[in-house]
């Protein structure tokens, strides 16, 4: 027997949403749809465009992986975190960059700058850099049909630390680091505006990068007195900013 879906699914549709009009999913939705949720015709779903708000909508017609929706009302829902943090996340190994990626989106992430450290064990050519920020960003809209969010935080493309730095955006910034003086609780009392959050790859940052992470504006700050990994600390960290700052 067929289990039904414990929610109504959320599926995300490129291009802008119109109540009243019926559409064809695209492929990646229409997949989700049909296979892997198994939906059949009149079933409820919401779509989300990735502009804000979404559509109550239902399934149409579905013929193997074609799916035709008809689009409801708009809701103008919002579940953004009122704390725009950056991820500046140097790039590990691919199961814990995935984890990091999937997780920070769910925890109210604004954005997500991948950067290539000294230390990084991932080597990654132009080429193979453009297809690693592309599968992040499939796994940051799957995150968003997860969590709820209807706006899609962008992963921008993978560059070395020192180009980050160099246009670093204005702004609060933060740097992981397990020596810090300053913890974390004092620095989020003193939070404003757009937020960078720096965190290391496996082995940390080298003293250089550190250094250099500074002069571009960067504090130091330790989330306790454990070192963690860095899927844990980059996940730990937008956790507490969002109890101290955020909207927990």
């Amino acid at each position: 027997m067929r289990k039904k879906p414990a929610r109504t699914p959320r599926l995300y549709v490129e291009g802008a949403l119109q109540a009243g009009a019926r559409i064809a999913l695209p492929a990646r939705a229409a997949h989700h749809a049909s296979t892997v949720l198994r939906l059949r015709q009149g079933e409820p779903v919401i779509l989300f465009d990735g502009t804000g708000g979404e559509y109550d909508a239902l399934i149409a017609s579905i013929a193997r992986e074609r799916v035709q929706a008809d689009v409801g009302q708009r809701r103008d829902v919002e579940r953004e975190s009122p704390l725009r943090v950056t991820l500046v996340q140097a790039v590990s190994s691919a199961e814990r960059m995935d984890l990091t990626v999937q997780k920070a989106v769910e925890l109210g992430v604004a954005a997500i700058q991948p950067v290539l450290a000294q230390k990084s064990l991932v080597k990654l050519d132009p080429e193979r850099a453009a297809a690693r920020a592309e599968h992040w960003r499939k796994i940051v809209l799957a995150a968003c049909e997860q969590s709820g969010r209807n706006r899609i935080p962008p992963v921008h493309a993978v560059v070395s630390l020192r180009d980050y730095c160099r246009a670093s955006p204005p702004g609060t910034r933060l740097l992981l680091s397990p020596g810090a003086g300053l913890g974390l609780r004092a620095a989020a009392a003193r939070l404003e505006g757009d937020v960078a959050l720096a965190a290391g790859p496996e082995a940390g940052f080298s003293a250089d990068e550190e250094a250099l992470l500074v002069d571009t504006g960067f504090e130091p700050v330790r989330l306790g007195p454990r070192v963690l990994r860095t899927e844990t600390a980059a996940l730990a960290a937008l956790a507490a900013l969002n109890a101290l700052a955020g909207d927990y």
